[in-house]
């Protein structure tokens, strides 16, 4: 923690969640990569986004992983779009899966955004195919 305290139990919580679904190589460059301008928002998503949403019971991670991508899709968060395919092997969420969530992303945010997305998550399939690492 930046502030030198002890993590909460939901920071606790959302770094074991992030670390399953990208990976502890990912979260491990995330985390070294960090300075003190970027640390609070490093604490701020691993907190929020991996400590109260993504460790909800409420779905598996493979919805909130389907979801995920299809949102980001949508905004066109490429980045992220190639982040949260490549977790889809720690997610469960199949190729099957993500095509359908595109196809939502096309019909609900645009066929560009989708047609974007799914080059994105073509080239990423193509890569883990390859045997690079997530």
């Amino acid at each position: 923690m930046a502030d030198g305290a002890m993590p909460s139990d939901r920071y606790t919580q959302g770094l074991a969640t992030r670390r399953s679904v990208l990976g502890d190589d990912h979260v491990d460059r995330a985390t070294a990569a960090a300075t003190p301008f970027d640390q609070p928002f490093q604490e701020l998503i691993t907190e929020a986004a991996w400590g109260h949403v993504w460790s909800r019971p409420a779905w598996s991670k493979r919805e909130r992983s389907m979801v995920t991508i299809a949102l980001l899709a949508a905004l066109g968060h490429d980045e992220e779009v190639a982040m949260h395919v490549r977790a889809t092997a720690n997610t469960g969420a199949t190729r099957e899966d993500i095509g359908e969530a595109l196809l939502h992303v096309a019909i609900y945010a645009g066929v560009p955004a989708a047609n974007r997305a799914i080059r994105i998550a073509k080239q990423v399939f193509g890569e883990m195919d390859a045997g690079k690492t997530i």
